[in-house]
C-alpha cells in the first residue's frame, strides 16, 4: 500500500508543482508517484499497481490453507488487467470467470483450465460452449445459478458430445442486513439474483443425477463483497458444508467453495484479515468431516485493491458562499465508478506534503457533467496544488471505468522489484470520436 518518504535532497530536482523541497512523496512499490507522473508515457489521469504487494498478499492467503488442499480463484472482475492477472498465475491462483473473455484472458495469461471456475447468472450458449471445450477436457466448473442453467448446461454439453462438470452455487438466503456492507454488493440473501435457493436443492440435484453429460464436483456460495466481519461469512459456509454432506455419496464431489468478498481498509479499518476468514472456514469444514474435499476461495479486492492508486491533476479550485470549498481534478466517476455506485469513499491525499503546512476541508470532485461525479470532503492542503491520489484503488477501477461525457480511459502503470515494469498508454480521444462516427 502507498507509504510517505522524505525524498534525499538529490531527487529533489524535477519536482512536480506544489512540491518544496525536502516535501514527504508518497510512494507505491518503492518508487514516488511524482516520478511515476514525470514519466512521458503515464501522465493522468492514471492507475498505478504495486505487483510486488497483491503477490505477498496472494501468497499470505495461500499460507492460510497450511498446506491443506485448496483453490484461491481470482475474481478477475476486480482487476483483469494483464500483467495483475499473470502476477497472480505465477503465485499460484486460479480465476473466478464471469464471461466468455474473462475465461479467455485467464488462460492466456497461464492460468490452467482446470483451476478456473465461471460464476454468474446469464451465460451464453457460447460462453457454455466455450467452458466445456477449454483446455483438454473443460474448466474445473461451470457454477449454475439456477436449476434452469443445470439443464442448458446438460444441452450444450450432449449438442457438443462432451461431459461438463458443474457446481452448484447456493443462495444461502441470509438476512440482507446480517452482512456490514453495502445492499448493492449483497448477494447471499433470498431477493438476489444469485445462486440456488435452498428449496431448490434437491430438484437441482435431480437434475444432475439424470444428465449422462454433468458431473456435479462441487457446491459453493458467495455472500457480497466487502466484507468485514467473519459471522455471515461462516453462516454461509455452514449452508454450503450441510450440503456438501449430503451430496458427497451421490455425487463425485471435488471441492466445496465459500466464495471471496473479503473487505479491506478503506480508512475505517478492517478488523479482520483474508486469513482469519480462511481459518475460521477450515475449522468448521473440520466439524463437518469434509477436510478431505479441495477448499475454495474467490478473492478479489483483498489482493489487489490496497495495492492500487489513481493518480489525478488538480485542475483548479473553486470557492463558494458559506467558504464551500471545492477542487477539481481530472479524474471523474468515468475513471472510479465506486463513489457514485454506492457511496464508497477513497482517501484523497496529496503527492507531496510538507509538515506544518496549514490544511482545509475540500471537496473533491472530477470533470463529469453529474452530481454524484463526487469523492467527498477531504482534509487536504489549503492551497492544493500538483497532483493528488486516490488510495486504495486497484480493485473496481479501471475494470468499471467508461468513457463517458468522451472521455479517454486512464491509462496504467504496473511496478515490481522498484521499477516500472509496464505502462498501458491512455487511448487518444480521436479513437472516441470515431467510434462515434463508425455506424454508416
Amino acid at each position: 500500500m502507498p507509504t510517505s518518504r522524505r525524498p534525499d535532497p538529490a531527487r529533489s530536482e524535477g519536482a512536480l508543482p506544489g512540491a518544496p523541497a525536502g516535501s514527504d512523496l508518497l510512494e507505491l512499490g518503492g518508487i514516488p508517484l511524482r516520478d511515476v507522473v514525470l514519466d512521458p508515457r503515464v501522465g493522468t489521469p492514471s492507475y498505478v499497481y504495486d505487483l510486488d504487494g497483491m503477490v505477498g498478499d496472494a501468497r499470505a492467503l495461500h499460507a492460510a490453507f497450511e498446506g491443506a488442499p485448496h483453490l484461491v480463484s481470482y475474481a478477475m472482475k476486480a482487476n483483469s488487467a494483464g500483467p495483475v492477472v499473470r502476477a497472480l498465475a505465477e503465485a499460484g491462483c486460479g480465476a473466478d470467470v464471469v464471461s466468455g473473455a474473462e475465461l479467455v484472458l485467464a488462460m492466456r495469461c497461464g492460468i490452467a483450465a482446470d483451476a478456473i471456475v465461471y460464476s454468474g447468472v446469464a451465460k451464453t450458449d457460447e460462453e457454455l460452449d466455450l467452458a466445456i471445450t477449454a483446455g483438454h477436457d473443460g474448466i474445473l466448473a461451470i457454477q449454475a445459478e439456477s436449476v434452469e442453467e443445470i439443464a442448458r448446461v446438460d444441452a450444450r454439453a450432449r449438442a457438443l458430445g462432451r461431459t461438463a462438470r458443474i457446481s452448484l452455487r447456493l443462495n444461502p438466503a441470509l438476512d440482507a442486513d446480517s452482512l456490514d456492507t453495502h445492499r448493492h454488493i449483497n448477494t447471499g440473501h433470498d431477493e438476489a439474483k444469485f445462486g440456488i435457493p435452498l428449496a431448490s436443492i434437491p430438484t437441482a440435484f435431480a437434475a444432475a443425477a439424470a444428465s449422462r453429460h454433468l458431473t456435479l464436483v462441487g457446491l459453493t456460495a458467495h455472500v457480497g463483497s466487502q466484507v468485514t466481519a467473519t459471522d455471515g461469512y461462516l453462516a454461509s459456509a455452514r449452508v454450503v458444508f450441510r450440503v456438501a454432506r449430503e451430496a458427497r455419496g451421490r455425487f463425485p464431489l471435488r471441492f466445496v467453495d465459500t466464495g471471496g468478498g473479503f473487505g479491506i481498509d478503506y480508512g475505517a479499518g478492517c478488523p479482520v484479515t483474508p486469513a482469519d476468514f480462511i481459518r475460521a472456514t477450515r475449522a468448521l469444514q473440520a466439524e463437518h468431516g469434509l477436510e478431505d474435499l479441495m477448499l475454495g476461495c474467490e478473492p478479489g479486492r483483498s489482493l489487489v485493491g490496497a495495492h492500487g492508486v489513481l493518480v489525478a491533476k488538480i485542475i483548479q479550485q473553486k470557492v463558494g458562499d458559506g467558504g464551500r470549498r471545492w477542487l477539481m481534478i481530472d479524474a471523474g466517476m468515468n475513471d472510479l465508478m465506486r463513489p457514485a455506485l454506492y457511496q464508497a469513499r477513497h482517501r484523497v491525499v496529496p503527492l507531496a506534503t510538507t509538515t506544518g503546512e496549514p490544511t482545509a476541508t475540500w471537496k473533491v470532485v472530477g470533470p463529469v457533467c453529474e452530481s454524484s461525479d463526487d469523492f467527498g470532503p477531504h482534509e487536504l492542503p489549503e492551497a492544493p496544488v500538483g497532483h493528488v491520489a486516490l488510495l486504495d484503488a486497484g480493485a473496481y477501477g479501471y475494470s468499471m471505468a467508461s468513457r463517458y461525457n468522451g472521455r479517454a480511459f486512464p491509462a496504467e502503470v504496473f511496478l515490481r522489484g522498484g521499477r516500472i515494469v509496464a505502462v498501458k498508454e491512455r487511448r487518444p480521444l480521436a479513437d472516441w470520436v470515431d467510434d462515434c462516427l463508425a455506424a454508416r
